[in-house]
């Protein structure tokens, strides 16, 4: 059986560089329903995710001329990260973040527990899990303790008690004031780390 070869995307961004606007036109076609998908997934609006898009693009040109892309193997979650930036631009500029759900306790962190996220989300789940990381440093030791366990050692609340010499009440207090702490970071920097 013949196969087709397939020509990477270093080398379309090489020949794109050398004066083939074709390239180009490959590169962007080869991700394009993957990229625009995830847009309007989050923005829910055809003309704005169009433009969305368009600003992805242009940013991406502009990157490549000026020779600053060193992610070689790399291209489509350095796009999807455009994207998702040029996303997060979009709802500050119309003053509509999204806003966490307070009944859900765990809204937050959904994002890093889904097993079905779909290949886009995939792609900027690790850059969200760091950032999660980075926040919970902020928090006080006690609160920070009884969420890691909770959410990325997915102990019960009785074993938290357990491990940590403190009441279940106290557990599940603390895991409380962690969350509310938590928002409130998140709120006052404008940060989106949900993938809802």
């Amino acid at each position: 059986m013949k196969q087709q070869h397939t020509i990477s995307e270093a080398e379309l961004i090489r020949s794109y560089l050398d004066g083939n606007e074709h390239s180009l036109c490959q590169l962007i076609n080869r991700h394009k329903h993957k990229i625009f998908g995830f847009i309007i997934s989050k923005i829910q609006d055809r003309n704005l995710a169009e433009d969305v898009f368009q600003d992805t693009f242009i940013k991406v040109i502009n990157t490549l001329k000026r020779g600053k892309y060193n992610e070689e193997g790399k291209f489509l979650p350095w796009v999807m990260r455009i994207a998702h930036n040029l996303v997060i631009d979009h709802f500050r500029k119309s003053n509509r973040m999204p806003k966490f759900d307070t009944k859900t306790d765990f809204d937050i962190f959904s994002v890093i527990k889904d097993e079905d996220l779909n290949v886009e989300s995939n792609l900027i789940k690790d850059q969200i899990e760091n950032d999660v990381k980075s926040l919970l440093k902020e928090l006080p030791d006690d609160q920070r303790e009884v969420l890691e366990m909770r959410i990325y050692n997915e102990y019960s609340f009785k074993e938290i008690a357990y491990k940590t010499d403190v009441s279940i009440n106290t557990a599940l207090g603390r895991m409380r004031y962690a969350l509310i702490n938590l928002r409130k970071i998140i709120e006052e920097r404008n940060i989106i780390l949900t993938e809802k």
